[in-house]
Order: structure tokens, then C-alpha cells, then sequence
């Protein structure tokens, strides 16, 4: 139990330092790709839309069945998965979106910002880092809980995660940069922020586990399902629309979906 609890960790982990990525994408390239982040963005909503619905609300519903009987369990279910929806659409809904990092690419306009546009951009940029560390508290829940029942759909659900948080990470970054000029201060803030995706596991798992059991794992999944389709409708599409084609962010959703049912079905 203690390596699975370890394991689970450090996929969270691993998925929450991608943010760290996303900043150092920001200071090295030379060149943005849109399309290729339209269709790592459309790949990883495929991913997470159908991990959640085929494997995670099952194994949901399986648990409370067991602890609850076939209907009550059934319908517990549908319930904590909207309840899961519910409260990252209020954390969405209280939490300031951060910006779009596309829009803040270097220019001859932001290079020559005045001081109080650098102010507004600094303040921009800690409003993002505080946003995406918030939002990043229910996927490391969700990224542990899915290694803690099943070390290989863990590993596909923190690359998926993981691949979301690279330009959560540039979105942070670039606007401290262009007010600060100042490489490690924009890192370090980014970095932070997506820490905030292995506090949030580690918190969750030391609330709940005395409470551990058939029901209470059932309920956690559900709602773990929840949040990852709201997720990925809500950010990672729309996203991936806004940086690229509509065809190629729904290419890469289908790709996504393709790749998960063939790895799921490899390991059955």
C-alpha cells in the first residue's frame, strides 16, 4: 500500500511540475507552435473525457454497488459525478481566469510597456499563478486517486494532466517576465503553482483515508470523473480552438480517445 501511495505521489507530482515546463517553453523557443499545442490540447481532453466516462465512472459505480446495492449505488454515483462538476465550476466561477499566454508572446509593444502597464502585468501574472493553483488542488486529486486504484490509468491520466499544465505554465510566467525581467521570478512563481497539484493530493488522501472504504472511494471517483470532463470542456477544448483549427483540436481529441481505449484495453 505504501509504494502505491508513493507511486500515486509522484505521478502527481510529475503532472504539477509541468507548469515548470511550460515556463521554460516560454524563455527557450524561438518560435510558437499553435498547432501543435491545439492538438496536445484537443489529444489530452480525449484522453481524460474517455478515461473518465468508460474507466473512472465504472469503477465509481462498481464500489458503491458493492457497498450500496445496484441501484443506490448507481444512482450515488450520477450524483457525486455532478457534484464534481458542481464544485470546479465554483471554483472556476470564484477564481479569476488567468490569460491567454498566446497573446502575451514577446513584441516591440510589451518590450517598450510603461510602468504601469508592467504593474498591471505583474499583477496579471500572481492573478494566474493564484488561479491555476486553485484549479490545480482537484487535479492532483484526481491524478493520486486514479495511480492509488490503478497504477497504469494513473500514468495515462498525469501525462494527459500533465500535457494541460505546460500552458497553464507559460500563462503564469510570461506577464511576470515582461514586468519583471526577471527569469527566475517568473519560474519560481510557475513552479509554485503547480506544487499546489501534489499539496492537493496529499491533502485530500490524509482527510479522507480514515474514512476510507467501499462508499467513500466511490464517491471520490465519481466525482474525480467530474472534474476531469468539466476540465476538459471547459479549458483544454476551448483552448485548443483558440490556438488552432476546430478540426485539428477535434482530430486530437479522437486521437486522445483512440489511444486511451487501446491502452486500456492492452492492460484488461
Amino acid at each position: 500500500m505504501e509504494n502505491n501511495i508513493l507511486f500515486a505521489f509522484m505521478l502527481t507530482l510529475f503532472a504539477g511540475l509541468a507548469t515548470g515546463v511550460g515556463s521554460l517553453i516560454g524563455f527557450l523557443s524561438k518560435k510558437f507552435n499553435p498547432k501543435l499545442l491545439t492538438i496536445s490540447l484537443g489529444f489530452s481532453a480525449g484522453v481524460m473525457i474517455y478515461v473518465s466516462m468508460i474507466e473512472i465512472f465504472v469503477k465509481a459505480r462498481d464500489s458503491l454497488s458493492i457497498a450500496l446495492g445496484d441501484k443506490p449505488g448507481y444512482t450515488v454515483t450520477v450524483i457525486a459525478f455532478f457534484v464534481g462538476i458542481f464544485i470546479i465550476a465554483i471554483i472556476d466561477k470564484l477564481i479569476p481566469s488567468y490569460e491567454n499566454p498566446h497573446e502575451l508572446n514577446v513584441s516591440k509593444k510589451i518590450e517598450d510597456a510603461s510602468e504601469k502597464d508592467k504593474k498591471r502585468l505583474l499583477r496579471m501574472g500572481l492573478f494566474s499563478a493564484l488561479a491555476v493553483g486553485i484549479h490545480n488542488f482537484p487535479e492532483g486529486l484526481a491524478t493520486f486517486m486514479s495511480g492509488l486504484a490503478n497504477p497504469t490509468l494513473g500514468i495515462s491520466i498525469a501525462i494527459a494532466i500533465a500535457i494541460h499544465n505546460i500552458p497553464e505554465g507559460l500563462a503564469v510566467s510570461a506577464p511576470i517576465y515582461y514586468a519583471t525581467k526577471s527569469r527566475k521570478k517568473a519560474f519560481l512563481l510557475s513552479f509554485l503553482s503547480g506544487l499546489a497539484e501534489p499539496v492537493g493530493a496529499l491533502i485530500g488522501y490524509f482527510l479522507l483515508r480514515s474514512f476510507f472504504n467501499e462508499t467513500t472511494f466511490g464517491i471520490i471517483f465519481a466525482s474525480v470523473a467530474g472534474i476531469m470532463v468539466y476540465i476538459s470542456l471547459d479549458e483544454l477544448l476551448p483552448t485548443a480552438e483558440e490556438y488552432g483549427e476546430h478540426h485539428l483540436a477535434i482530430g486530437g481529441l479522437i486521437a486522445g480517445m483512440i489511444v486511451m481505449a487501446i491502452s486500456l484495453l492492452l492492460f484488461v
